[in-house]
């Protein structure tokens, strides 16, 4: 079973990707696809970030990931640089869960 799954998956993944590269130019020149195609990026990424940060499993958690989530949009509102951005969710995740979050 799970070796027709990886096939089945595999192939989906290749008709996806014949799928891409059969649309026509014109149709991604368009200004709604180009609009379109810059904010899916950005919506994929938040919603993966949520995932991991309030997922674990099938149950939705809040602990210490949410706390370094917090700090993090807190630098960036401060427009803090990137690698600070990315020191203080650590350091805010850290400090929470060694008290024990």
């Amino acid at each position: 079973m799970n070796v027709w799954l990886a096939i089945a998956l595999t192939a989906g993944c290749y008709a996806v990707k014949l799928a891409g590269l059969l649309v026509p130019a014109g149709a991604l020149e368009r200004p709604l696809v180009r609009r379109l195609a810059g904010l899916l990026p950005v919506a994929l990424l938040a919603a993966l970030t949520a995932q991991q940060t309030f997922g674990a499993g099938q149950q939705v958690v809040l602990d210490a990931r949410a706390a370094g989530l917090a700090a993090a949009g807190i630098a960036l509102l401060l427009r803090a640089p990137f690698l600070l951005v990315v020191g203080a969710a650590v350091a805010v995740t850290a400090g929470v869960r060694a008290l024990g979050g």
